[in-house]
C-alpha cells in the first residue's frame, strides 16, 4: 500500500513538475485512451474478483477449503486482478500525459506486485501443494503466453 500511495503522489507530481516529459501526441486522444484503460483495467480486476469468489482477500491468506481456481481469466494467467490493476495505472499514466508519470507509477507498482506475487504464491503453494505447482507450470503470472 505504501508503494501504491507513492506512486500515485509522485505520478501526479511528476505530470505537473515535468513538463518536459509531456507525451506529445493528441493530449485529448492520450488522455480518452487512458480513462478507457483505467475502466477496462478495473472491469478486469473486479471481474477476476469474482470468479474468485470467496477466495479473494486483500490480504495474502488462504482460505478454509481453497482450492486452486482455473476457471475465466485464471484458466491463463494466475494473478488477473493484478493484471487488471496494471491495466488502470496505464491508463493512469496515459491520462496524465506524461512519460515520467506513466514510468514511476509502473516502476513502483511493479516492485510491489514482483513481491506480492512472490509471496503469495508461495503461501498458496505451503496450503495448496503439488496441483498449484502443477497450475503455475500451465499458466503465465500477469500475461497470456507471455509472463
Amino acid at each position: 500500500m505504501l508503494l501504491m500511495w507513492l506512486a500515485l503522489a509522485l505520478g501526479f507530481t511528476l505530470s505537473f513538475a515535468l513538463p518536459q516529459a509531456a507525451m506529445m501526441w493528441k493530449r485529448t486522444s492520450v488522455f480518452f485512451v487512458g480513462i478507457t484503460l483505467m475502466l477496462a483495467g478495473l472491469a478486469f480486476r473486479f471481474y477476476a474478483m469474482w470468479v474468485l469468489g470467496r477466495f479473494f482477500t486483500y490480504d495474502v491468506a488462504v482460505q478454509p477449503g481453497q482450492t486452486v481456481v482455473e476457471v475465466g481469466p485464471y484458466r491463463y494467467i494466475r494473478h488477473p486482478s493484478y493484471t487488471g490493476a496494471l491495466i488502470t495505472l496505464v491508463g493512469l499514466g496515459l491520462s496524465l500525459g506524461n512519460w515520467a508519470a506513466l514510468f514511476t507509477i509502473l516502476a513502483c507498482m511493479g516492485i510491489a506486485y514482483a513481491y506480492r506475487i512472490t509471496v503469495e504464491e508461495a503461501a498458496l503453494v505451503a496450503a495448496l501443494g503439488e496441483p498449484y505447482k502443477q497450475y503455475m507450470r500451465r499458466t503465465q503470472r500477469l500475461v497470456p503466453f507471455l509472463f
